[in-house]
C-alpha cells in the first residue's frame, strides 16, 4: 500500500504536463470579463479603502 502510495506521488511529482497557453488565455479573459462586469463595485470598494487607509493616516501622525 504505501508503494503504491509513493509511485502515485513520483508520478505525479515527475508528470510534465502543465497549463496550456489556451488554458492561461481562457482563464485571463474570463478574469477581465468579470473586472468589466463587476467594474463599479470594484472601484467603490477600493474607493472606500483608500479613503479610510489615508483618513486613519491621519490619527497614526497626531
Amino acid at each position: 500500500m504505501i508503494d503504491r502510495i509513493y509511485n502515485l506521488a513520483e508520478e505525479f511529482w515527475l508528470d510534465e504536463e502543465g497549463i496550456g497557453v489556451v488554458e492561461i488565455i481562457l482563464i485571463l479573459v474570463v478574469l477581465i470579463g468579470l473586472v468589466v462586469i463587476f467594474q463599479a463595485q470594484i472601484e467603490a470598494v477600493v474607493t472606500e479603502a483608500f479613503e479610510r487607509i489615508m483618513g486613519d493616516a491621519g490619527t497614526i501622525i497626531d
